[in-house]
């Protein structure tokens, strides 16, 4: 069955998807789990969804109130598909979303133009990608806002420590096969990171 919009305007939207393992859709259940845990703070949000794929997390934000969503992916056919989707479901509205064609590594790099509220990372299952990601934007933490969360889904076979100078791991949330990862921003004086907290679900997704 095709992922969909869960809640907000465009709730029960099904969203068209891309076929074979360049993307790593998220299951409705743990993208419910994870607005559920954002709850109204994602009124008036920005996003920044790296490694989009078909867009789900960042069109789930935007039928919720997100102010702005911008979609980076560097697979051509994703692209297309978050356009398709978004004018699917009435999500295209002027000026609250952009669409980029581009490696997101590139754009880690980049001077930031703006700040976001969150950071999506969920990259495809293979060559560590997700730390990579972590990693560049650890060099250029000014992506994301002072008070704002990167959330990272990956695996949880995937998961291990990573050593960051500018973000803290605060919390993890596992739904059967998948782990959200929340990380925020250190405070300069801190000495030490503090200890995640860990929320585990192992029923079947």
């Amino acid at each position: 069955m095709s992922p969909r919009i869960i809640s907000g305007r465009a709730r029960g939207c099904r969203l068209f998807s891309l076929p074979g393992d360049r993307i790593r859709p998220i299951t409705d259940r743990a993208k419910e789990a994870l607005f559920n845990i954002l709850g109204d703070w994602v009124l008036g949000s920005t996003w920044l969804d790296l490694f989009a794929g078909t867009g789900s997390v960042g069109l789930e934000a935007l039928s919720r109130g997100a102010a702005f969503v911008r979609f980076v992916d560097w697979n051509p056919q994703a692209v297309r598909l978050i356009k398709r989707n978004l004018v699917h479901c009435r999500l295209d509205d002027p000026g609250r979303y952009e669409i980029l064609h581009m490696d997101a590594f590139a754009l880690l790099r980049q001077p930031p133009d703006r700040r976001f509220t969150y950071i999506f990372i969920a990259p495809p299952q293979y060559h560590g990608l997700w730390k990579k990601a972590l990693l560049a934007l650890d060099e250029n933490p000014d992506w994301l806002d002072e008070d704002g969360e990167v959330i990272v889904q990956i695996h949880p076979r995937e998961y291990e420590a990573v050593p960051l100078r500018s973000f803290e791991e605060t919390e993890q949330r596992r739904y059967g096969g998948v782990l959200l990862v929340f990380y925020a921003r250190r405070e300069p004086e801190e000495a030490t990171p503090s200890a995640p907290t860990t929320e585990t679900d192992d029923a079947e997704v």
